[in-house]
């Protein structure tokens, strides 16, 4: 178990564990001196994180910090690598989705090239809505804060919530109680 705001793991620190979400969230990032943050991703129930560690000797790159109350699957290292050799389907699975997460952060660095705050968020949107397969318009609640789109898209959270309002201005996207949900696929 895993408190709110709670270090999974820090940036330099041993490989020791795999690691799987049973209920909850957890961020993986890096921190800088000056207070700043690169968001990797945000993990959810289901999802494993940090597991390619478990492959070199190299510390840790990321920090993973829960960012709500989070039940996780602690399995060492040694025991992983049992159960992988054991049951060589569980490695191909945990090596599909290490692609997929790959692919989306392929996906999300080619944001550094976009300045139109507009088009960063309904790209990340349509990114999510897809990988979630809703296809019925405003029937998507985005799974994240404006922080966290911030976080993810390299941006500020008053340009992020500066987007949203024109987003809604222009119907592709409306909130209710304080949520997103997304209309329609852009790409």
């Amino acid at each position: 178990k895993f408190a709110k705001k709670e270090i999974v793991f820090s940036e330099g620190s041993t490989i020791k564990n795999y690691f799987q979400i049973r209920k909850g969230i957890v961020k993986i990032c890096n921190s800088f001196d000056d207070g700043k943050e690169y968001v990797h991703g945000f993990p959810f129930e289901g999802h494993c994180f940090g597991e390619s560690y478990l492959y070199t000797e190299k510390p840790y790159g990321i920090t993973a910090v829960a960012i709500a109350h989070c039940s996780i699957l602690v399995l060492s290292k040694e025991a992983y690598l049992k159960m992988v050799r054991d049951n060589p389907e569980i490695l191909l699975a945990v090596n599909e989705y290490t692609a997929e997460r790959l692919h989306f952060r392929y996906f999300m660095s080619s944001f550094s090239v976009i300045t139109d705050p507009v088009l960063k968020i309904r790209m990340l949107m349509d990114y999510i809505k897809g990988y979630f397969k809703y296809d019925e318009p405003y029937s998507f609640q985005v799974p994240f804060t404006r922080s966290n789109l911030a976080g993810l898209t390299g941006m500020r959270i008053e340009t992020v919530i500066r987007a949203i309002k024109k987003m809604q201005a222009q119907k592709i996207l409306k909130i209710e109680n304080g949520k997103i949900y997304y209309q329609i696929a852009f790409l």
